[in-house]
């Protein structure tokens, strides 16, 4: 088939995830078909070469084809594929746990396997509710998030969720949440020291929200609150975790622990599907019981602790080892830092957001006023950028940019002035 072929198939047949399909339908649209991968770029069903911006989806840690991920899966291929996680276990599973408890900030002590992000937080979500059936406070069933906040698409991720256009066709199906801007409005309810289960977060930065960084020690104030109030604390670092922040875990920075914590999207270097819910040993022993005592947590995926996922998951955790990945991203953060700064000279930049090796570019009229959310600014400049040869996707109008750790400072530059020449071609200035 050639391109024109696929794209035929693919208007035909498919429906895409967050998108308008009758103008992804329209005859003039233009697909953009990938078909291969190497390090940090992309190439199309022509021929043509894209960095990958966001590391498709924020996924994508280490690049494209990279010979030793390729190598665990095909090696794991050998040996079988998929077998039950109900009722059996197998080496790559339990390997992978050791890891990830090893890495992970103690008491962590035990992993629950899923699918992804969503339900990685959906686990978290069900896990604290019978938590506190079991210990006798079913009145604990509430949870606290933060506005603008963005937790995945299951319903009970959704329910967390504090933007709009993800949660409200669903409110009325929803957990009861309370949604706060700050720490402050967590004093200003009484209620939520008796009601709530617990409080959810993304640790350092809130993704979907823009790529909005939290004051710093911010984090560390919410765990004590929690603390002080016997509430249980979620972090949700399916975007932060596995070095995005700059080290391996966003809360290591404020030195927290959370009850859960809750991981995805780079946990296989962006190869396959997996999650994983990290709790505590307090937790988990609240749900140890005989079968009549009914203690057990009823949830579960076909594909938990798949093998194959699990063992490229552990050639990732050998990756940052191996090749001093969170070492080397030190200096790249750094110098990505300084590549940024012009654009904020640009007068449709109103600001420019940096996390670790996160950055948002937000653009207003005149650095000042919003975009007409129906002119989906952010995303023609994301299509303007293609020109370039980069590929990323916007929130809203914030243009994200989040690329693979393995990019190239000049990759990193071209990747930078591709934003800047489509900020300007789309908006002026």
């Amino acid at each position: 088939m050639n391109t024109f072929q696929w794209i035929e198939a693919d208007k035909r047949h498919l429906w895409h995830p967050f998108t308008a399909m009758q103008d992804w339908c329209a005859p003039d649209h233009e697909l953009l078909v990938l078909a291969g991968g190497e390090g940090a770029l992309l190439c199309d069903t022509e021929g043509r070469e894209y960095i990958d911006g966001n590391s498709s989806i924020w996924t994508n840690l280490h690049g494209h084809r990279h010979p030793k991920l390729n190598a665990a899966i095909r090696d794991q291929l050998d040996a079988v594929a998929h077998t039950s996680f109900l009722g059996f276990t197998n080496p790559p599973a339990i390997q992978l746990a050791s890891e990830l408890i090893a890495l992970a900030p103690k008491p962590l002590a035990r992993v629950f396997y899923s699918d992804d992000g969503s339900t990685a937080i959906e686990v978290a979500i069900k896990m604290s509710v019978q938590y506190w059936q079991l210990k006798g406070r079913p009145e604990r069933h509430r949870f606290v998030a933060f506005h603008h906040a963005y937790h995945g698409d299951t319903l009970g991720a959704s329910s967390l969720g504090g933007v709009g256009i993800f949660h409200d066709r669903f409110a009325a199906h929803c957990f009861p949440v309370d949604r706060v801007s700050n720490l402050d409005e967590l004093d200003a309810n009484p209620s939520f020291k008796q009601s709530v289960a617990a409080v959810v977060i993304e640790p350092l930065i809130q993704g979907v929200a823009g790529m909005k960084p939290w004051p710093r020690g911010m984090l560390a104030k919410l765990r004590q609150w929690c603390d002080a109030h016997d509430v249980l604390l979620i972090l949700d670092e399916i975007m932060t975790g596995f070095g995005r922040t700059g080290t391996m875990f966003a809360c290591e920075q404020e030195g927290v622990t959370p009850d859960f914590l809750a991981l995805a999207k780079g946990i296989t270097g962006g190869y396959l599907p997996l999650a994983a819910t990290l709790v505590t040993e307090t937790i988990y022993e609240a749900f140890l019981g005989t079968f009549e005592q009914q203690k057990t947590f009823y949830y579960g995926h076909s594909y938990c602790g798949n093998q194959v996922a699990c063992a490229v998951a552990l050639a990732n955790l050998a990756i940052f080892r191996e090749e001093s990945v969170l070492e080397k991203l030190q200096p790249k953060i750094r110098f990505l830092t300084e590549l940024l700064k012009p654009l904020t000279e640009i007068q449709s930049v109103a600001e420019v957001r940096q996390c670790g090796f996160i950055a948002g570019i937000e653009l207003m009229q005149d650095g000042k006023v919003p975009f007409d959310w129906r002119d989906q600014v952010g995303g023609q400049v994301c299509l303007a950028a293609r020109q370039y040869g980069l590929l990323t996707r916007p929130v809203r109008d914030v243009v994200v940019l989040m690329p693979p750790y393995c990019i190239t400072n000049d990759q990193l530059i071209q990747s930078v002035e591709a934003i800047r020449k489509a900020v300007i071609e789309v908006c002026g200035g």
